[in-house]
């Protein structure tokens, strides 16, 4: 009975996480992993606006990409210096002075319309569907447009520009474009397959890039980012949800794990300790526990989300790795006993 107690415990901080959501996800069932929680999201972000069009990205972008240190400017994608003298790496610029010019700012696709299969093809302000989805359009520098060009991505560090013949975003938007690559993946599939707009190895059986999700922790979402989402659901109809919780990618597509901005699946600090923990955490086949306490003084039992009980081992196995290799990908409650104790902790197995 105190063990039933204490997952319901847990399923409540579980329940009351889910609430903290924007209403935009009310009604996404976020307890799904891997390819299911993928096909939600896309039956979810597919739901957006059918007339919305190219020449409304840009009245778009004066508020989504306004610079939060000075109203009048947009912020340029792949732009870093303001005071080189050089208007092509400005990293800020005057709203007023768009068009394709010299100095002048223009919408640059940051998955390129090109590398799309099919095509997103061209473009006019009349233009609506893909190639006019806002969530892969931002301000840049004309000339810094034409320079990245339909490159695909590759790593990097420092400054944006072109590394081995591809482009390097730059420090300060690699964690943006990946977040950007998959909102489009998500929404558009094959169409915008990772693979089409950069480098490197695919993260286990998925087709999401590694790269991609090592931006994702290594450059996390910014305030300016963030100034995104509540207007484009206003004008277009849906969120970019990586930018809402970039941990969803972790969920989805394993990899390094990012942030949790939602905190869907912390427990209590009542009922977590600190000083134990799970390795490897995300699993493939097997895990063990780090604990202060007497490894012999310890059991184990693994629960779904719902409460269910998969597996229970006994104290005297504690001090051995534990098998999950039969367990299917997903996110699981541990729930550790010691003679006088109750902990729980969330496992990830990819």
């Amino acid at each position: 009975m105190k063990k039933y107690t204490i997952l319901l415990i847990s399923i409540g901080f579980f329940v009351q996480g889910l609430k903290a959501q924007e209403p935009y996800y009310n009604d996404v069932n976020l307890s799904l992993t891997g390819q299911d929680l993928y096909f939600e999201l896309q039956n979810k972000i597919s739901q957006a606006s059918s007339t919305f069009t190219y020449g409304d990205a840009k009245n778009a972008a004066f508020i989504t990409d306004e610079d939060p240190e000075n109203t009048n400017n947009v912020l340029l994608v792949f732009g870093y210096n303001d005071q080189d003298g050089n208007c092509t790496t400005d990293r800020s610029r005057d709203k007023d002075l768009f068009g394709g010019n010299s100095c002048e700012w223009n919408r640059e696709h940051v998955f390129a319309r090109s590398n799309a299969n099919p095509p997103m093809g061209n473009v006019d302000n009349s233009t609506t569907g893909i190639g006019a989805d806002p969530h892969n359009i931002r301000p840049s520098d004309s000339q810094m447009n034409n320079n990245k060009g339909n490159r695909i991505f590759t790593d990097g560090s420092g400054n944006a520009g072109v590394v081995g013949g591809n482009w390097y975003p730059g420090d300060e938007w690699k964690g943006d474009v990946a977040r950007m690559m998959m909102y489009l993946y998500t929404r558009y599939g094959n169409q915008c397959l990772p693979s089409l707009m950069g480098t490197g190895p695919l993260q286990g059986s998925t087709d999401m890039l590694q790269l991609y999700l090592e931006w994702n922790v290594e450059d996390p979402v910014s305030e300016f980012e963030d100034q995104r989402n509540p207007h484009l659901e206003n004008v277009y109809g849906n969120r970019n949800p990586f930018i809402d919780n970039p941990y969803l990618a972790t969920i989805i597509w394993g990899g390094p794990i990012a942030e949790d901005r939602w905190h869907l699946f912390s427990v209590s600090e009542a009922t977590a300790n600190s000083q134990i923990l799970l390795f490897p955490n995300p699993a493939n086949t097997s895990f063990a526990v780090s604990s202060p306490y007497e490894i012999d003084s310890m059991g184990i039992t693994i629960y779904t989300l719902t409460g269910e009980e998969i597996v229970s081992y006994p104290k005297s196995k504690m001090n051995e790795s534990i098998d999950v290799s039969n367990l299917p990908t997903g996110i699981y409650l541990v729930v550790i006993s010691t003679d006088r104790e109750k902990f729980e902790k969330k496992l990830i197995i990819q």
